[in-house]
This record gives C-alpha cells, structure tokens and sequence, in this order.
C-alpha cells in the first residue's frame, strides 16, 4: 500500500509552536464515522509533546526527498557508443590527422567527454535523530488541534462519500494524510479516491508527508503502530 508522491515541503508554514502549549496537549478527538467528536483519546506524551527541532525536521525531509530520486541521468563515454572498433585510416600516408576511432568526443557521433554516470543522492540521517524529527511533526500536529483518531469500525463498507461527509464535519484544512492499518480496508478505500488526501501504512508515515500535511488522520487500530514507531530511540 503505497503513498502517493507528497509533493514538495518548500511552501509548507513550519511553525513550532509554543512549548507550554505542546506541554498541555495529551489527548486527541475520537471521531466517529459522522465525523463527530464521540470522545477524546489518551495520547503518549513521549510522542505528542516532544520538543520540535525545526533543523532536524529538516534534515529528515531533505534525506528522505533525497532517498526518492533515482539518478539514472548519464551521459555515453566513447567506450559506450556503440561503433568504432576499427581504426578509420591508416596511420601514415593520408595526409589527414591520425585517428583510431570514429567514437572519440571531438568527432561526430562519438562518446562525451567526462560523461556523468549515476549518482547516489542518498543522504545518511542517524536513526535517533530520524524518530526525534517524526516526534516533533507529530507534537507539531497535536498542539496545532490538526492531529485526530478514527474510529474504523464504522466504515463496514468501503464509501467515498461517508469519508467525504467526515472530512467536511471534523472540518481540517487538506492536504490530509490518512494513517489505516493494511486490514483497515474499507477505511483504505474510503479515503484513498479523495482529492488532496493521501492514505499510507504507520511504516510509511515518515517526516515529509507528516509536515506536507495540513492535518492528520490516524485510525484506532493503527495509532500503536504509529505511537510506537515514533517513541523508538
């Protein structure tokens, strides 16, 4: 179950709040499948009041940005153009200047000189710094009151439009990210045709699309997950 592309985080407000504010915020909105609040929800204070470190968000989002980039761009050195193997003239006697192939890079139809090769764009983000940044959008989401929990047992069925009607009752800005285990399948097919909506696995929930996110959705059952992923150090 794979995210859609979460776009660029460049224009995205990153506004870290007060830390009285972070420090009051433990619990989140219960929704049910109306998208009214039924009851609120207890949150780990390790995760949702953790300490926002805007330089180590952005370091998470620029590694994972990196981590999408294939760098398949290349160039052919005369070694890879294709022809050349025979020497076009002799050596001596012609009266033109002496070649030994027709693929170098000052002739016509030969390799680049000094050509790209693929490149690694991978950047390395030390593992307590990765889950301390994913700590700070998630604080980020509970102390902005952009952060609630779904209670999947009422989508029996998979519906556009009950998951449209939730969103437009819980009343969020979007982009949103939905956040549904992989046996949450209604749920998955509820939200994933909506526009500006993204539904991902809690392995999949990483820092970019967590602060491409104007709010954030996560079901009951995938919560734990979430939680969990999170509070590793």
């Amino acid at each position: 179950m794979a995210a859609r592309d979460v776009g660029s985080t460049e224009s995205r407000e990153f506004d870290v709040g007060s830390t009285e504010s972070r420090q009051n915020v433990l619990s989140a909105p219960l929704l049910g499948s109306d998208g009214k609040k039924a009851n609120d929800i207890s949150l780990e204070e390790a995760v949702f009041s953790a300490e926002v470190k805007p330089y180590l968000v952005h370091e998470a989002v620029r590694a994972e940005q990196n981590a999408r980039r294939q760098g398949t761009r290349a160039a052919k050195s005369r070694g890879l153009v294709s022809g050349g193997r025979a020497k076009p003239w002799r050596q001596k006697g012609t009266g033109r200047a002496r070649a030994g192939t027709t693929r170098a890079p000052h002739w016509t139809g030969g390799g680049v000189a000094f050509s790209t090769g693929g490149r690694n764009f991978e950047v390395k983000v030390n593992r307590k710094a990765r889950h301390a940044a994913l700590r700070g959008a998630l604080s980020l989401h509970a102390s902005n009151g952009t952060f609630g929990v779904l209670d999947g047992s009422g989508f029996d069925a998979p519906s556009t439009k009950r998951a449209t009607d939730l969103l437009a009752a819980w009343g969020k800005e979007s982009p949103l990210v939905v956040v549904a285990t992989d046996e949450e399948e209604s749920v998955i097919k509820s939200f994933r045709n909506i526009d500006s909506v993204v539904v991902c696995a809690p392995s999949e929930l990483n820092v970019a699309a967590a602060v491409w996110a104007r709010s954030l959705l996560v079901t009951r059952d995938a919560l734990e997950a979430v939680q969990g992923r999170a509070a590793q150090s």
